[in-house]
C-alpha cells in the first residue's frame, strides 16, 4: 500500500491546509517519489458544483469532468499532476454510496452506522486511491477544523489507519500561534488547545506546522513541543510569506521533507537534497520581477477572491514568463454598470472577463467587453466572457440591438447564446452542463493558434450555454473570427477579432490547466500584449515596488 500522510487542521479555519499538503507533494516529488493528494471534505453536497461562489470559492474541474475542491486546484499546479473525481471525497457522497447500497438490501437487514460503514467506505477510498494511483505517498487532506462535528467520521477513519497500519501513516496538523500585538509576543495556548482535542479523539500529531506572523525562535518551539508530546525538531513554522510559491522552500528549510521521509521509513531515491532549482528560480520571477502592469478583472463574485482562484494564479504563471508583476484590479461588473466603462476601466493595460452564472452584472461585463474592443485594450474572456463578447459583437457590430443569452433573455429575437436542442427539457442543473476535457481544432494562422503553436488543443469545460451556430456565419461576415471548434461537434470553442491588438475569447477555461513551470500560452500572450500596451500608454512596464504598495492599499 501507499504511505499515508494526514494533514488536518486546528484552532481557525483559512490556515493553508491545501497549500501545506501541496508543498509536501511537491517537496516529495523533488524527492523522487509518486505522490498524489486528496482532499476530504466533510460537507453533504455530493461535490461543490451547486454551491455558491460566496459560499465555497471556485469549482475546480478535472478533465474526467468532476466539480471537486479549489485545493484540488492547488494540489495540481504544486505538482504538475492531473487529477480525477477520486482526489476529491465529500460527505455527501460517502452517504448516498451507503444509502443507495442500503435500499438495495445490500447490508442484509443489518443496522447501518457510522462505525463502521461510514469509516470503512471513508477508508475503502483513501486506499483505492492509492492502489490506482501505484503512489509511493498519498497525502491527505481532511477539510474543515478538529471539532467540527461534520469531521468526526474522517478523523475517525484516519485513526483507524492509523491503527491499522502503524508504520505507514504520519499526522501533519497545521495550527495557529497567533502573534498579540498588545503584549508583543506569540502565544502558544491555541495551538496546545488544538492538539489536544485531536489526541481526545485518538490521534496524537507527528508534525505540527505553526502559522504565525512571526518567526518562531526556539524558546517557543519547545515549549510546543513539551505540551504537544513531538520532538522540538517536529515543530515546524510556517510563517507568513509574500507568495505562496515561498511555502514548499520554507518547508524544506524547516525540515518538513527529512522528518516525513524518516517517519514513514521511505527509501532514498537519490535525490538528498530534493532539486529545488527550478521552482526557486519561478519564485525568484514571482517576488521579485522586472516588468509591471495592471489587469483589470470584471467580475460578479469579486468580493470573494477564492472564486477567481485559477485565474489569479495563471495570472501570476503568465506574468513570471513575462518576468513581470500583473496587478489586479478588481471591478465589479455592477460597477461598470453604474459608472460606466470609460471611468472605472480607462487606465487599465488588459481586461479579462471571467466564468460566471445568472444574470446580475451582465451588462457591465458587455459594456467592459466594448471599451476593451473599442478602444484596443487587450480583452481576454472565459467561459462567460466567451458569451458576453459575441453578445456586444452582434449588438454593436452586427448591429442586433436585442442579441443575448437565452440565459438571460427568452424573449430575445437574436438568442445568440443558447442551449443546445438536447438541453432543453433537462430539468436537472447538473445533466445539462458540458464539464470536463474536450478537444478543439483550431483555425490555422489564428490568433490562438499561434499562441498554442499547434493545431490541435484539450482543454477543460464547465458551462452550459453554446454559441449559437444558426448566427454563426452572419457574425463572421461581420469581421468576428470563430477560431477553435470542438472535435466530433459544431460547437464554436474560441472568438477572437483579427483587426484588435490582442481579443479573444475563449468557452473552456483554460486557467484550470496553467502551471507555475508551464504557463498557459493564452494567459502568457495576453499579459504580454498588456505589457505592450502599458509601454504604448505610459512609455515604461519596469517594476516599481512604492505601485504595488499603491495597488496592495487600494485592493485591500
Amino acid at each position: 500500500m501507499s504511505k499515508i500522510v494526514v494533514v488536518t487542521g486546528g484552532v481557525v479555519s483559512s490556515l493553508g491546509k491545501g497549500i501545506a499538503a501541496a508543498s509536501l507533494g511537491l517537496l516529495l516529488k523533488s524527492r523522487g517519489f509518486r505522490v498524489t493528494i486528496q482532499k476530504l471534505d466533510p460537507y453533504l453536497n455530493i461535490d461543490p458544483g451547486t454551491m455558491s461562489p460566496f459560499q465555497h470559492g471556485e469549482v475546480f474541474v478535472t478533465d474526467d469532468g468532476a466539480e471537486t475542491d479549489l485545493d484540488l486546484g492547488h494540489y495540481e499546479r504544486f505538482t504538475n499532476a492531473s487529477l480525477t473525481r477520486s482526489h476529491n471525497v465529500t460527505a455527501g457522497q460517502v452517504y448516498d454510496s451507503i444509502l443507495s447500497r442500503e435500499r438495495r438490501g445490500d447490508y442484509l437487514g443489518r443496522t447501518v452506522q457510522v462505525i463502521p460503514h461510514v469509516t470503512d467506505e471513508i477508508k475503502k477510498r483513501i486506499l483505492g486511491l492509492g492502489l490506482a494511483t501505484e503512489a509511493d505517498v498519498l497525502i491527505v487532506e481532511i477539510g474543515g477544523t478538529v471539532g467540527d462535528i461534520e469531521s468526526l467520521p474522517f478523523l475517525e477513519a484516519v485513526r483507524q489507519l492509523k491503527l491499522e497500519h502503524r508504520r505507514e501513516v504520519v499526522f501533519v496538523h497545521v495550527t495557529l500561534v497567533p502573534f498579540i500585538k498588545a503584549a508583543g509576543e506569540v502565544k502558544t495556548k491555541p495551538t496546545q488547545h488544538s492538539v489536544k482535542e485531536l489526541r481526545e479523539i485518538g490521534i496524537q500529531a507527528d508534525i505540527l506546522l505553526c502559522r504565525s506572523e512571526v518567526a518562531l525562535d526556539s524558546e517557543v518551539r519547545e515549549k510546543i513541543a513539551l505540551f504537544c508530546n513531538v520532538p522540538t525538531e517536529a515543530v515546524i513554522a510556517a510563517t507568513d510569506v509574500k507568495s505562496i510559491y515561498e511555502v514548499p522552500l520554507v518547508f524544506h528549510e524547516g525540515g518538513l521533507d527529512d522528518l516525513v521521509v524518516e517517519m514513514l521509513g521511505l527509501p532514498d531515491k537519490g535525490v538528498m537534497p530534493p532539486d529545488l532549482s527550478a521552482w526557486q528560480s519561478f519564485e525568484a520571477r514571482v517576488t521579485r520581477p522586472r516588468r509591471q502592469c495592471e489587469i483589470a478583472i470584471v467580475g460578479k463574485y469579486t468580493h470573494v477572491r477564492d472564486a477567481y482562484k485559477s485565474v489569479i494564479e495563471a495570472l501570476v504563471h503568465a506574468g513570471s514568463a513575462n518576468d513581470a508583476r500583473v496587478h489586479l484590479r478588481w471591478v465589479e461588473s455592477s460597477e461598470v454598470e453604474a459608472r460606466g466603462a470609460a471611468a472605472v476601466l480607462g487606465d487599465v493595460d488588459g481586461i479579462l472577463v471571467p466564468g460566471g452564472f445568472g444574470e446580475r452584472g451582465i451588462e457591465g461585463k458587455v459594456a467592459a467587453v466594448r471599451h476593451a474592443r473599442e478602444t484596443g485594450v487587450p480583452f481576454f474572456g472565459l467561459c462567460l466572457g466567451m458569451q458576453v463578447a459575441t453578445i456586444e459583437f452582434a449588438r454593436s457590430v452586427v448591429g442586433w440591438a436585442d442579441a443575448n443569452s437565452s440565459e438571460f433573455d427568452p424573449q430575445s429575437e437574436h438568442k445568440v447564446i443558447d442551449l443546445l436542442a438536447d438541453q432543453a427539457n433537462v430539468t436537472d442543473k447538473g445533466g445539462t452542463m458540458r464539464l470536463g476535457a474536450y478537444r478543439c481544432a483550431l483555425r490555422a494562422g489564428s490568433l490562438a493558434a499561434r499562441a498554442y503553436g499547434r493545431p490541435e488543443i484539450e482543454e477543460r469545460h464547465r458551462h452550459r450555454y453554446e454559441l449559437n451556430n444558426k448566427y454563426a456565419q452572419q457574425l463572421t461576415s461581420r469581421g468576428l473570427v470563430l477560431s477553435g471548434k470542438c472535435v466530433g461537434r459544431e460547437l464554436i470553442e474560441i472568438v477572437e477579432l483579427p483587426d484588435h491588438p490582442w481579443f479573444l475569447a475563449v468557452q473552456f477555461h483554460p486557467e484550470l490547466k496553467s502551471r507555475p513551470q508551464d504557463p498557459h500560452p493564452l494567459f502568457r500572450d495576453f499579459v504580454r500584449a498588456a505589457l505592450e500596451r502599458r509601454v504604448a500608454r505610459v512609455g515604461d512596464d519596469n517594476y516599481d515596488s512604492a505601485v504595488e504598495r499603491v495597488v496592495e492599499k487600494a485592493e485591500a
